[in-house]
């Protein structure tokens, strides 16, 4: 049934695909506070919807936009290589082997990177001259890396276990 919004009617659907797309509600704060307040945003995001690419997108933007980072993304396991998938930011290395560069070596070791200072990385796959610091996540199902989460910035030793903590709950919040 169509819905009178201004001077416009518009159809339900339209309204359903609008009403979903809130804004975000960006906050200032510490970390804590910042992710605190994300979590469950993301999770209303994430809600109802089972679309893998259309989730990892939400995702990536909903990070992007909270904390402002270079490039937040998602490399997928893809025939034996992490395959670019949906990301914020500038353009991004395609294709990654099995321990290579920072997001190869996470895969390979099925555990968090956090990086200070990329450049003194060994291998590091500079895919941005303007990326710093580096945290890399696995998304592990069934025992098995299936994807990873990539976030950059142009800030020297950005990241911590703090980051690692509240990523890792939002990873899990992604059904894969």
């Amino acid at each position: 049934m169509p819905r009178k919004t201004g001077a416009f009617f518009l159809p339900a659907t339209y309204l359903y695909f609008c009403i979903m797309s809130e804004d975000l509600q960006i906050i200032q704060g510490n970390k804590t506070e910042q992710y605190e307040s994300l979590l469950p945003q993301v999770l209303g995001l994430l809600e109802g919807e089972t679309d893998l690419i259309a989730n990892m997108a939400n995702v990536a933007g909903a990070l992007k936009e909270q904390f402002n980072w270079l490039w937040v993304g998602f490399y997928i396991v893809k025939e034996e290589e992490l395959v670019l998938g949906p990301f914020q930011g500038p353009v991004a290395c395609t294709r990654i082997r099995k321990g290579k560069g920072v997001c190869g070596t996470c895969w390979s070791q099925a555990s968090t990177l956090i990086v200070p200072d990329v450049a003194k990385f060994p291998g590091h796959i500079a895919c941005n001259s303007l990326s710093k610091s580096e945290i890399v996540l696995p998304m592990i199902r069934q025992d098995k890396v299936v994807a990873v989460l990539d976030v950059d910035s142009t800030e020297l030793a950005q990241f911590d276990e703090t980051d690692q903590y509240y990523l890792e709950k939002i990873l899990d919040l992604i059904r894969f």
